[in-house]
């Protein structure tokens, strides 16, 4: 039981630090990788645009 109540309790504050940017700045979002250099070094494109 615990162990049960120790893990939603990790997960709710992962949810929470996570969101932090985007709850608590104006206009704040989740970063966005679609343009990232570096992993178009390594050949990963973004599956919306279907590179």
């Amino acid at each position: 039981m615990k162990l049960l109540l120790l893990t939603i309790i990790l997960m709710i504050l992962a949810i929470v630090l996570l969101g932090v940017r985007v709850l608590f700045v104006r206009g704040g979002r989740f970063p966005s990788h679609h343009g990232s250099k570096a992993l178009r070094k390594r050949g990963v494109g973004c599956m919306r645009s279907g590179e």
